[in-house]
């Protein structure tokens, strides 16, 4: 596996942040998450970890560090690890979306931007797998690489003050779900019945950072099934071992 150059800055008191070349790559995420394997296998209490795309926010909570002896410190584990390979599991997400225009209350005005019929835009956007480039602004939302050229689009004019939960958006190159109720700019094709994110489970997001997703389209009908599936806690999402 290839290793790349990092550079590292204070962020704050407590935290570094550690970036990687500045560009969206798979290799470069692989990297990045190789690294933080080898970075908890030094055992160091009180350091918390957070990836986005070509970054990764390092946050010590039990106290301010020391700049300099933490960089030297990430350097050397950076190096370390360069050396070794590590064997992690890459799992296939498949998720159910309905595009009905119920839920997809911008999937005819994008369609028209785009060029594209609705059927269309919902078979380009179901043929693809996104890469999980990290997971934040919200608790479980998924920053999803990979979206192809012709579905990008500019976020809307006017943001919605609240955008339902579980509903699928594009903007500009990416894709992605609403985990929860909030307010958002995002291009609206569909909704997604099932709950991406669970406080009262060990692993509160069951997708992880270098995951991949597909979307299926799905009727209303299987919606409100997997809704209530989901409600209930018998839907299990579909899953494949990538790298078996």
């Amino acid at each position: 596996m290839k290793s790349y150059p990092i550079s590292i800055k204070p962020f704050g008191e407590r935290a570094v942040l550690v970036e990687w070349p500045e560009k969206v790559s798979e290799s470069i995420l692989a990297d990045i998450l190789d690294f933080m394997d080898a970075f908890k296998e030094l055992e160091i209490p009180g350091w918390e970890m957070s990836v986005a795309y070509n970054s990764l926010t390092m946050v010590y909570n039990q106290d301010h560090i020391d700049f300099e002896e933490t960089k030297n410190m990430i350097l050397e584990c950076h190096e370390k690890q360069a050396k070794s390979k590590t064997e992690r599991i890459q799992h296939l997400w498949t998720l159910p979306v309905c595009y009905d225009l119920e839920f997809g209350m911008d999937i005819e005005e994008a369609s028209k931007t785009l060029g594209l019929s609705v059927k269309e835009l919902i078979e380009q956007h179901t043929s693809h797998q996104y890469v999980v480039y990290g997971i934040g602004f919200l608790p479980g939302f998924m920053y999803l690489g990979g979206l192809p050229t012709s579905l990008e689009i500019p976020r809307r004019a006017e943001p919605r003050l609240k955008v339902q939960k579980g509903s699928v958006g594009l903007a500009s190159k990416q894709t992605g779900i609403y985990p929860q109720d909030s307010p958002g700019g995002w291009n609206i094709i569909g909704n997604c019945p099932i709950n991406l994110f669970d406080p009262t489970k060990k692993d509160p997001c069951f997708v992880k950072v270098g995951d991949k997703i597909q979307f299926e389209s799905i009727s209303k009908a299987e919606y409100k099934l997997h809704k209530i599936e989901g409600e209930v806690g018998i839907y299990e999402p579909e899953k494949v071992v990538l790298n078996a």
